[in-house]
């Protein structure tokens, strides 16, 4: 699914057009953001793809659900 990662005042935000959501970003599995999974405030983790670590926000990728 398509997710716009952003930085919403001072934390990231994940947005999710497809269900027209936003949730904060809670914590992140690697320490750079990308490659690794992104746990939401709704409980959704989102595995995100490998991007250049200085990659600039806002951003738009394809990530996957994972199931615990």
């Amino acid at each position: 699914m398509k997710v716009t990662i952003r930085i919403t005042g001072d934390a990231l935000s994940a947005y999710i057009p497809k269900k027209d959501l936003e949730e904060p970003i809670i914590s992140v599995a690697n320490e750079d953001l990308w490659g690794g999974s992104i746990l939401l405030r709704n409980g959704w983790r989102l595995g995100l793809p490998h991007l250049p670590q200085d990659t600039r926000l806002p951003v738009t990728v394809e990530a996957n659900i994972r199931r615990h």
